[in-house]
């Protein structure tokens, strides 16, 4: 025997259709909001990548043009820099450790001379485990007083990036307890091109036990 249970059809309306039309429409939101995630997400990246090449191509352009470059009685020779693919993983945000008594750093150079800077602070990250680096600020008067100089090695050097270490550009913001490192623009100092150019090495504390695959590769004329 069969018995069926008949609901008033107001009951079916005020109960099982609102639950089912609010699960769907619920569902339906969450639905959106990851596509808009995934799609804003997705679309930064591409703007990244994007500024990424559009810089690497105008320094090459301003490499061949300028008569500041190293290059400028050699464009004919020039064929553009080497780089790393960009990637995402060596965009890291560091957090800065404040030193208590700033000393002023005494920096060698590869023609020999010295250079001084004062230490401003420690970016401690997380790449392929904790890693430290010593941030130097600029003391030279000029433009360039109280710029912020990083300048590091790692496990490419001398091997597939410039032995003497790669440069990275930061910016000092005051107050704020975070810096962002985006080791896709590491960059060569000019003595990697010409020996007449007098370039600053990487205080001791930067020689990184990591490979760094990212930002500029030795540059070896065609």
């Amino acid at each position: 025997m069969v018995v069926v249970f008949l609901l008033p059809i107001e009951d079916i309306f005020n109960h099982y259709i609102p639950m089912k039309a609010g699960t769907v429409i619920l569902c339906f939101t969450i639905l959106i909001i990851g596509f808009v995630i995934y799609f804003s997400f997705s679309t930064g990246n591409e703007d990244y990548f994007s500024s990424i090449k559009a810089e690497r191509e105008r320094k090459d352009d301003w490499f061949r043009s300028s008569p500041d470059s190293p290059f400028y009685n050699q464009k004919n020779s020039f064929h553009g820099l080497k780089y790393y693919a960009p990637d995402l993983k060596y965009k890291v945000t560091a957090t800065l450790e404040p030193i208590k008594e700033r000393k002023i750093a005494t920096v060698y150079t590869n023609t020999g001379s010295v250079e001084h800077y004062l230490e401003y602070a420690y970016a401690n990250f997380k790449l392929e485990g904790a890693q430290k680096l010593l941030i130097l600020e600029v003391l030279e008067k000029g433009a360039k007083n109280g710029n912020l100089f990083l300048a590091l090695t790692d496990k490419t050097s001398a091997k597939e990036t410039y032995g003497s270490g790669r440069y990275l550009d930061i910016r000092k913001v005051r107050g704020e307890s975070t810096i962002e490192l985006d080791f896709n623009r590491l960059y060569n100092p000019y003595c990697a091109y010409s020996d007449n150019f007098s370039c600053p090495f990487p205080p001791k504390e930067n020689n990184l036990t990591i490979p760094i695959l990212a930002g500029e590769k030795q540059y070896k004329p065609n």
